[in-house]
């Protein structure tokens, strides 16, 4: 019983960092175009991630992402011990990759914390792997997708408004990023507040087989109670109104100047990019979709417009990303079977 409900705090914890942790994505670049301040931008973004809530429950009907991430370990070796050890994982990476500054992903985070604490327990066998290379793969195809759409917009946009005055079209982009960054907000709260509840649900569907009263009954992620999703949605909200800093500079100057049209852009094309994988009921990272949309935004203009050193210690803070954190959580896995945790 205590150790389902710790679970569920950290779980809780976890969506509050992501939330602050990935605030960048959706308002770096209208932060450093000046549309909105910093305040402004963050608000804005966190009403627009609670509303993604009522876009998966009320209009898709259904939360498919968890489903997902709840099945990255087969069911017969999940227990609570392993849950705990990959999400106090995922958490100390998020902490640290917020403290240096390096916008990496939560989500990656959170899948090898759970691949590498059942690893640590089970050995392989106990990882779907489909399940694992499908999102592994992502961490390449979200930023290629989102840099791809963000060159064909780029290029559409340039030509339809070529003779358009440069000030005036510059006001109207300004206006639109407005639109672009919510949208992406959208996608941002579709997609990672129900990373957390995939984990929820699996501890949920553990307790209810050992008969903890808490459990409510749950046995699949179908049986996700409403205060789990409502939870999950509300605090990444309050964790994006914390707002993310140290990152935002990252994201909004560091990979290429950008401009209001090349936010909107930008912004857009990570949205539609989180869309689709909503469909494709894929847990991605946001933060790779809108550094590769920002990059194909930089790339349109000139290849030498991308700070290419800056994207190469991204890419490398990417791919370590579930090595580590699976290594991570399978130290506190023997950490937390060391003192007798159950």
């Amino acid at each position: 019983m205590v150790l389902l409900l710790s679970i569920i705090l950290l779980a809780l914890i976890f969506d509050f960092i992501n939330g602050f942790h990935d605030a960048a994505n959706s308002i770096a670049t209208i932060v450093s175009t000046k549309v909105l301040t910093p305040l402004q931008a963050v608000i804005w973004a966190a009403f627009f991630n609670f509303v993604a809530f009522f876009i998966a429950k009320y209009i898709i009907g259904e939360f498919g992402i968890a489903n997902t991430v709840s099945k990255t370990v087969y069911a017969e070796f999940i227990t609570l011990p392993i849950i705990f050890a990959g999400i106090f994982a995922a958490i100390l990476w998020n902490l640290a990759t917020w403290w240096l500054g390096i916008p990496s992903s939560s989500s990656h985070t959170l899948i090898g914390g759970f691949a590498g604490a059942a690893i640590a327990a089970w050995g392989f066998k106990s990882i779907q792997g489909a399940v694992v290379i499908k999102i592994a793969s992502f961490i390449i195809l979200a930023p290629l997708i989102g840099m791809i759409i963000a060159m064909l917009i780029t290029t559409a946009i340039m030509y339809i408004c070529k003779k358009a005055n440069f000030r005036k079209a510059e006001r109207w982009f300004k206006h639109l990023q407005l639109l672009s960054s919510a949208m992406f907000s959208i996608g941002h709260g579709l997609n990672d507040s129900q990373k957390v509840m995939g984990i929820i649900a699996a501890a949920l569907i553990v307790g209810h087989h050992q008969g903890i009263h808490f459990a409510m009954g749950v046995q699949s992620t179908a049986d996700i109670p409403s205060w789990v999703a409502l939870s999950c949605f509300t605090v990444i909200s309050l964790g994006t109104i914390c707002g993310g800093w140290r990152i935002i500079k990252t994201m909004g100057v560091g990979i290429t100047k950008v401009t209001p049209l090349e936010g909107f852009v930008a912004e857009t094309a990570g949205a539609f990019t989180l869309y689709l994988t909503e469909i494709l009921k894929i847990p991605v990272s946001t933060t790779h979709t809108i550094s590769g949309a920002i990059i194909g935004v930089g790339a349109t203009k000139r290849l030498s417009a991308v700070r290419w050193g800056v994207t190469k210690k991204l890419m490398t803070a990417w791919i370590l990303t579930i090595p580590v954190s699976a290594l991570l959580a399978a130290g506190v896995y023997y950490a937390v079977i060391f003192l007798g945790m159950k």
